[in-house]
């Protein structure tokens, strides 16, 4: 496989829920402590490594970003991490969130050296 397909929030959803389908985070670790779907394993893409998911290929891989561009950006690298069939939400997790769908959020989430200490219109 060297592509992923787009799946809408939706389904995705449907698909976590029955259990056919594994959500992969892959989001820097800094914006997945800020918010991050409940079920998403983290797999950032400057570490990406295809092997730290072995014990889930045998389920629907879907990949997410934040509204999709990096996913899309990178679907040949993240397609040939051994998933039969792999997706990634279309949208992101702006996708989900626009859908309705709840996110975890952490108000202490470490930010990048060029955010601390600054405070809303710094």
């Amino acid at each position: 496989m060297s592509t992923l397909n787009p799946i809408n929030a939706a389904d995705l959803k449907r698909k976590l829920e029955a259990g056919e389908a594994v959500l992969v985070d892959i989001r820097e670790p800094n914006e997945h402590a800020q918010e991050h779907i409940a079920e998403a394993r983290l797999a950032p893409l400057s570490s990406f490594d295809p092997e730290a998911l072995a014990d889930c290929r045998d389920k629907i891989g879907v990949f997410h970003c934040k509204s999709g561009m990096r996913t899309r950006t990178n679907a040949a690298k993240l397609a040939a991490c051994g998933f039969a069939e792999a997706y990634f939400l279309d949208g992101g997790i702006e996708a989900w969130k626009a859908a309705g769908f709840d996110v975890r959020r952490q108000q202490s989430a470490p930010t990048w050296p060029w955010n601390r200490g600054k405070t809303n219109g710094s």
